[in-house]
């Protein structure tokens, strides 16, 4: 269980932060067990796979757009298999005007 969260140790005094943390760590797992049955994948080659979308931010004098990468044809797959539209292309558009 502690390598596909990668957990390392975590030192929390309070209670609440304790039962806060072990349930984040379990929706965590959960989600990715999720994301495993749906796509009959293993999460290290899902995590590759996704990690290799970009978002890139283009500043010029005229303002600023931010734009991710293209989605390869394993992402595609990835977002088919999980009903998941692709992300928007363009997240944010800023011109400057003088």
């Amino acid at each position: 269980m502690k390598g596909a969260l990668g957990l390392r140790p975590v030192y929390h005094y309070r209670e609440d932060r304790i039962r806060a943390h072990i349930q984040l760590c379990w929706l965590a797992l959960l989600l990715i067990r999720v994301v495993e049955n749906a796509t009959g994948d293993t999460w290290r080659n899902l995590h590759d796979e996704l990690d290799r979308m970009h978002l890139i931010t283009l500043a010029t004098s005229d303002g600023r757009v931010a734009q991710r990468s293209a989605t390869t044809a394993g992402q595609q797959a990835i977002f088919a298999a999980l009903s998941l539209p692709e992300p928007p292309r363009f997240f944010d558009f800023t011109t400057h005007t003088d």
